[in-house]
């Protein structure tokens, strides 16, 4: 059995990749398209040059290099989340100035797909037929579609991935001839068809799937296969079909292959009524492709000669995300292979106890559709399904259920047949079906923003007014987006721009900007079932708690809320919680993704929101905001005090009853906490600044400052300050504007406002000074020091630093005196006392040994190694920056990551070392790559001259 957190990779087919039975997210595009080319070679190393024809063609841009290397250690830590930056891992790594992607069998189902066809080819050879056609049935089940499907954009990409598809036609033509000779061709029929599917102009797979399909019984599919491939020849290429197709035409004419008897193929007998209850196809029904795709696959997969019970695939999805449109096109689809007639019911399960369909009541209306009398209708409910199922033995039947209520009420609707299918549609998954009968589970989102604007401008593209004005794309967008992109709403939308044609679609996105509002712009009606009628099918259904909680989150702060943040928003217990969350996920009110993280539709939230409003008093709202941004502080503030920071934190006054805040245990913990939920301590930090909900807004901005700094996100950190700043203002709190005004200082400076910062830190020290608060008046001269020695002014720089160390004494922090000794040692260097500098830098050194502060340590080697070298040591300061690269690589300290490798390359140059220089200015590239928007534009500036001296160094003038 493999391991639960074992990799697994598909490339047969749209490439995806699990952990366990976690799906992974591959990336953006490009990146999936290389990692797809990667795995295609498996085993051979692609050169760079290569891979960049292979992803961008004759005319790749300039930064072709770089992306790829960026997309390569993205897809390392994919692979290898555990594995450090520069490390190579256990499956891509460097060869020259290339790459080799390797993997196990167990791994990548290219690989078990190769080693499965040679042993099915090596079990031929020896006349081993069924032991062959075994082996080859199981490669066939590895593929999935075309290999890196819809990821090529270059002649080299397609045809490295039509060079895999080949290998699955071979496999597929090689099985069926088996499956033939050995008398067993249906086995082999799920796999041609998807075969052919892939490969529409494959003469060789047609012609087999047209013989197989003769040697099986079908000979009517395979006669309407042949006419299929030779229409598409005939339309697109302009030619005949080969002697190959034509033979398997002529065999299944002659009937030269003999129907398959293990299978069980049999005529029967057509029903007294061939039903064919279908409702009508949407007319303008645009997109969903991927979907579709998903559900034919898994109706080929009835074809295996295995079942012995219908196919029943189960479609939930929240209201109005358009389950029945999707189900009844794909019904519709496939509707003549399902030669004994379609049925289909409404059984309003989201219409309440009144308006539900009984099981019994279900069953009467089927049995009329299959011919029975009124007078022979059974009237007990077992007659009813005994009946129903005599009816449908044997038969290939499509039965499509629209929204059942639950697992018991569709159960008894299930045909006596394995050739039949079941389309079910409903607002719950339904577990209980799938355990009991196997049903294929599948959940509908709403589409993807193009699928969306297609679905809308179709729509809008038949009304001539709008045909005539032009429709602004941009404005569509917003609209789509506004509507959460919900089919049900862009069809109502669509519905009342065609009745009111002077509305123009600005005045709609307006009216949809108004989130308290947004509900009203969908009208709804006799006969219209409105986004908020459908939300609220749901919402009844809600036991009492899971209700409160629904109305609740719609005062959570986007993008998302843990589990964790919703025990602090409803003030109760974790379990109980728990439970309400599932119960909302489960009638698709709520979503869940990837980390535990829970989303609303925008339309589902506007819902809930309407319906707090009117249903929970003021103080109660007003409360479950509160216990929310308190959750977010308290449990910033714990995350905060793990990383150690510089300045001892802040505590923050008790939180209110119900708040129940994280408690992350490490440092990696701590961080990895702030990365998952940045953006909404972000959104934490703007409400709190707005609403003044028993929370202080700076505090929850200090709380944040260490890692929006480590992490490089220059912009975010400012940005949160600048709103913490307004709000101290607001409530004249003076000591908290000085705490912000001092980390706004640090923002500024990183970004290149030199004199804005001092600006910015005098008035800090001002109030700081006035309060008596003598360890953030030395917090400060340390960061008045750092400024002033970016401006070169190293006397004045000294001054603040001698200053700092002795408040850090009077305030008994040996910590802090421990960066205001550094900050002076560096000044000393500076200024050319070198030998001094080295006394005060050790006593630094001595401190931070003594208060056990390492991260210090790698942050300062900085200062050493530059003493050392003024010192005439260069070897000692080599190694000072490549302990200090090391260490601030370990504790995530990125901007000081980033000058350890700066430090490094000068250094390096100086000494004429041009080969490891480049190597550290590459880990400078990198790190600052990763910074939000690239980095500052003085560390870019840096970064850029520091090239241009490696250059000049490794291509020195002519004498």
């Amino acid at each position: 059995m493999a391991h639960s957190n074992a990799l697994r990779l598909q490339i047969l087919g749209p490439l995806r990749i699990w952990r366990g039975d976690v799906e992974l997210d591959a990336g953006p595009r490009q990146q999936r398209c290389l990692l797809a080319l990667l795995i295609a070679h498996q085993g051979r190393r692609i050169a760079m040059t290569e891979l960049i024809d292979l992803v961008w063609g004759p005319s790749p841009p300039p930064s072709a290099v770089n992306v790829i290397h960026k997309y390569i250690g993205a897809i390392r830590r994919l692979l290898e989340p555990g594995l450090s930056p520069r490390a190579a891992g256990s499956y891509l790594t460097r060869h020259d100035t290339g790459y080799r992607f390797t993997a196990g069998p167990a791994t990548l189902d290219l690989v078990a797909f190769r080693g499965l066809v040679a042993q099915a080819a090596e079990s031929a050879r020896g006349d081993r037929l069924e032991e062959a056609l075994a082996r080859y049935l199981e490669a066939l089940r590895l593929c999935h579609g075309p290999a890196g499907e819809t990821l090529a954009d270059t002649a080299g990409a397609m045809a490295t991935f039509s060079g895999l598809d080949g290998e699955v036609f071979d496999a597929a033509v090689a099985a069926a001839e088996i499956a033939t000779r050995v008398g067993q061709p249906a086995r082999v029929l799920a796999s041609l068809r998807l075969a052919a599917q892939m490969g529409r102009l494959h003469e060789p797979v047609h012609a087999s799937l047209v013989t197989t399909l003769g040697a099986a019984g079908h000979q009517a599919e395979a006669l309407e296969a042949y006419r299929t491939i030779r229409a598409r020849l005939a339309d697109e290429l302009g030619i005949d079909p080969g002697r190959d197709l034509r033979n398997a035409q002529h065999r299944v004419l002659t009937q030269a292959a003999e129907p398959d008897v293990e299978s069980g193929a049999a005529v029967l007998p057509a029903p007294l009524v061939r039903p064919a209850q279908l409702p009508p196809d949407q007319p303008m029904f645009v997109g969903r492709t991927f979907e579709l795709t998903v559900l034919r696959d898994l109706v080929l997969g009835m074809r295996d000669g295995q079942r012995t019970s219908p196919m029943v695939v189960a479609v939930d999805g929240m209201g109005g995300v358009g389950k029945s449109t999707l189900v009844t096109h794909f019904a519709h689809s496939v509707a003549d292979e399902f030669t004994d007639g379609q049925l289909h019911l409404d059984l309003g399960g989201n219409a309440g106890e009144d308006g539900t369909v009984s099981a019994a009541d279900a069953l009467r209306s089927l049995l009329y559709a299959l011919g029975v009398r009124a007078s022979e209708v059974p009237d007990t409910f077992d007659a009813l399904v005994g009946t129903y199922r005599s009816l449908t033995v044997g038969k290939r039947m499509l039965v499509l259920l629209d929204d059942a209520r639950d697992a018991s009420q569709v159960r008894p609707l299930l045909p006596n047949s394995a050739e039949s299918l079941v389309l079910i549609t409903s607002r719950r998954p339904l577990v209980g079906l799938s355990a009991s009968e196997g049903a294929r589970l599948y959940r509908t989102y709403v589409p993807d923003l193009p699928d969306a604007r297609r679905m809308l401008s179709t729509r809008l593209s038949v009304l001539p007014s709008r045909a005539a004005e032009g429709i602004d794309a941009d404005v569509l967008d917003e609209i789509i987006e506004l509507c959460g992109r919900l089919p049900l709403a862009l069809s109502i939308l669509a519905a009342r721009l065609s009745v009111r044609p002077q509305l123009s679609l600005a005045t709609v996105a307006a009216e949809l900007r108004d989130g308290a509002r947004r509900l009203a712009a969908f009208p709804g009606g006799v006969g219209v079932t409105d986004p908020r009628t459908a939300f609220s099918w749901s919402y009844r259904q809600l036991t009492p708690g899971a209700a409160r909680l629904f109305r609740l989150l719609s005062v959570a702060l986007t993008p998302g809320i843990t589990l964790g943040a919703c025990v602090s928003l409803s003030g109760r217990d974790p379990d109980r919680t728990r439970a309400e969350l599932e119960e909302l996920t489960e009638a698709a009110l709520v979503s869940e993704h990837d980390k535990g993280c829970y989303t609303s539709h925008v339309l589902v939230r506007a819902y809930a929101e309407e319906l707090l409003r009117t249903t929970d008093p003021i103080d109660e709202q007003r409360a479950a905001v509160t216990r929310l941004l308190q959750y977010y502080l308290h449990s910033s503030f714990n995350a905060q005090v793990m990383l150690h920071p510089n300045r001892p934190p802040i505590p923050p006054a008790p939180p209110q009853p119900g708040v129940r805040s994280e408690q992350p245990a490490s440092y990696e913990e701590a961080n990895g906490w702030f990365a998952e939920r940045r953006e909404v301590l972000r959104e934490a930090v703007r409400v709190a600044a707005e609403l003044g909900y028993g929370t202080v807004s700076w505090q929850l901005a200090v709380t944040m400052q260490q890692y929006l700094e480590w992490a490089g996100y220059f912009q975010d950190w400012e940005d949160v300050m600048r709103l913490a700043l307004q709000a101290t203002r607001d409530h004249r709190d003076v000591v908290g504007e000085a705490h912000v005004l001092r980390s706004l200082a640090g923002a500024r400076w990183f970004q290149g406002a030199d004199q804005e910062a001092l600006d910015l830190l005098s008035a800090a020290l001002t109030v700081f000074a006035a309060n008596g608060m003598l360890l953030e008046q030395a917090l400060t001269q340390i960061n008045m020091h750092a400024v002033c020695t970016s401006l070169g002014e190293h006397e004045r720089a000294l001054e603040y630093a001698e200053t700092a160390v002795s408040l850090c004494r009077a305030a008994g922090n040996e910590t802090a005196e421990m960066r205001g000794l550094y900050s002076k040692g560096r000044s000393l260097t500076c200024l050319g006392q070198y030998e001094h500098a080295a006394q005060v830098l050790q006593e630094a050194l001595n401190i931070n040994r003594r208060v056990g502060r390492p991260h210090e340590e790698g942050m300062n080697k900085d200062f050493v190694a530059d003493n050392l070298v003024k010192l005439g040591r260069a070897e000692d300061a080599v190694k000072e920056l490549e302990a200090a690269v090391e260490s601030a690589r370990l504790l995530g300290e990125g901007p000081y990551h980033f000058q350890a490798f700066v430090s490094l390359s000068e250094l390096l140059i100086s000494m004429g070392d041009v080969g490891a220089a480049r190597t550290a200015l590459a880990g400078a590239r990198e790190v600052l790559g990763s910074f939000q928007g690239g980095g500052p534009l003085r560390l870019q500036a840096r970064l850029r001259h520091l090239a241009a001296e490696l250059d000049r160094a490794a291509h020195p003038p002519p004498h």
